[in-house]
């Protein structure tokens, strides 16, 4: 077979065709593969693994162990251990963080291998409910299937007055690459990304300001606002600026140094009169304001796709596209579904089971988070104000870490544990952890919550003394004498 420019094309048939290979993708390429059907998984960077292994989760932990390394090792003598100062190799940390990535990529190839899951290198063109166009290296391939999967993500958003030149305003993906500490280093967006960039790279040394729009760091609704004060206050500790209500203008690059201002932000409402502005200097800029949709990439006219005004993919609660045979997953359906990697992993398997007749609705209702700043922040549930948005009588309680003895043992005393539950039913309905282990602590919320359980269950079950996860206990406890008192 020939394309029009008298090249060869492939032409291939599977079960399913899956865009992207991402943790959505794979996941459920995988899956699909183990249930014994055919499938062809498409990707566009020519590696498997997404931008949450090669561009984002993975290699901003593995940033944050070097980080955390580097602050343990300046409070040693704290724990009776007497070194040295610590010195930081950046070639050292990058060489490290890339090792990780290519032992995580190369255990995906193996299992997409032994699985007889068909990787295809190319940009993919979606035809139709059946067909998918992929401009590969070596000409164009034809790959057909039942169905077709989306998964092909996000990317990077860049705003105006801020053009990434990828040596003085950088996005997060060169954060993850730099070949030197910049003295000076300004982050736009006090969101999750930016929050974690800027503790890892003020553990390396860098002197850091954060400049968020909104007035507070991690805006977002899912943060409880608890937890936004605490961690806030502890950036604070750390020597980073926090400028919160403010946006970066005017910015330009003279003789090394990138100059602007941080002004007072249309996003807060604040009288003219009392509106500032404040000249910046940095080494570097990064900015960390969010991603924007792929599809534009994918031709999806062609198909009949349908996507809203931002280019996010519109899905039913099936997942299915507007066009029947069509599903999408993960980022490409934008921030009014949830931007997670094991969002788009689970909202791979709901699409999978509706793609081989076991009808599915996908639940949003329980999903954990972990935010990787100093200290961590795990998340499940509804936040405070959202809960008492949604119920009308709501109780909570809150524990702070340093009212564990774990916690005086590890010498880690910031943070809390906050329950917030239903006051007449006692459901519990969000869990916070800000501290140490958080990102692991909060999965017994997510446990609880997914099987219905109480506030006055969490207070019924035996935690292990001492450890960590009694904080989760005390403060179900606190939540149920404040119910009690309530009714």
């Amino acid at each position: 077979m020939r394309n029009e420019l008298g090249f060869n094309m492939v032409q291939q048939h599977f079960d399913i065709a899956i865009i992207g290979a991402g943790p959505g993708g794979y996941s459920t390429a995988l899956r699909a593969a183990e249930l014994g059907k055919s499938v062809a998984l498409i990707e566009r960077d020519g590696t498997l693994g997404g931008t949450c292994l090669n561009r984002g989760c993975i290699p901003t932990k593995t940033l944050r162990s070097s980080a955390d390394a580097v602050m343990l090792a300046g409070r040693l003598p704290e724990y009776g251990v007497e070194t040295g100062p610590a010195k930081i190799c950046l070639d050292t940390i990058r060489k490290r963080k890339d090792s990780v990535i290519g032992i995580l990529r190369t255990g995906l190839e193996k299992s997409c291998s032994r699985l007889k899951v068909r990787f295809v290198s190319g940009q993919a063109e979606v035809l139709s409910a059946k067909e998918v166009l992929v401009h590969t290296k070596d000409g164009d391939e034809t790959v057909t299937g039942d169905a077709v999967i989306i998964a092909s993500g996000s990317r990077v958003l860049e705003l105006p007055g801020l053009t990434f030149d990828h040596q003085y305003v950088l996005n997060s993906d060169d954060a993850l690459s730099l070949d030197r500490i910049p003295a000076r280093l300004c982050i736009v967006g006090g969101g999750v990304i930016g929050c974690e960039l800027a503790c890892i790279y003020r553990a390396f040394g860098s002197a850091v300001t954060i400049v968020e729009g909104q007035d507070r760091v991690l805006p977002m609704p899912s943060v409880d606002k608890d937890v936004s004060t605490l961690l806030n206050r502890e950036l604070r500790k750390l020597k980073i600026k926090v400028m919160t209500g403010k946006t970066l203008r005017d910015l330009q690059v003279s003789d090394g140094v990138v100059h602007a201002v941080a002004a007072t932000s249309p996003f807060v409402d604040v009288p003219a009169e009392k509106r500032t502005e404040e000249p910046i200097e940095a080494d570097m800029v990064l900015v960390t304001v969010g991603r924007k949709s792929t599809a534009d990439s994918l031709g999806l006219e062609k198909a009949g796709v349908a996507t809203d005004k931002r280019g996010w993919i519109t899905v039913d609660q099936h997942l299915m596209t507007n066009v029947p045979g069509i599903y999408a997953i993960g980022d490409i359906l934008g921030p009014s579904h949830v931007m997670l990697a094991h969002v788009a992993s689970m909202e791979g398997l709901c699409a999978l089971d509706n793609i081989l007749g076991k009808e599915r609705a996908m639940d949003y209702s329980v999903i954990p988070s972990a935010i990787f700043t100093s200290p961590e922040i795990g998340e499940v549930g509804m936040s405070e104000a959202q809960a008492k948005e949604s119920c009308q009588k709501v109780v909570t309680g809150t524990v702070q870490m340093r009212e564990l003895g774990k916690a005086h043992a590890m010498g880690e005393l910031p943070g809390f544990f906050k329950v917030i539950a239903d006051a007449e039913s006692g459901l519990l309905l969000g869990l916070h952890v800000a501290g140490a282990h958080a990102s692991d602590l909060v999965a017994e919320g997510g446990i609880a919550m997914e099987k219905k359980a109480t506030i006055y269950d969490l207070a019924a079950t035996i935690h292990a003394h001492p450890t960590l996860a009694e904080g989760i206990y005390e403060a179900a406890r606190l939540a149920v004498r404040a119910a009690e008192k309530l009714n």
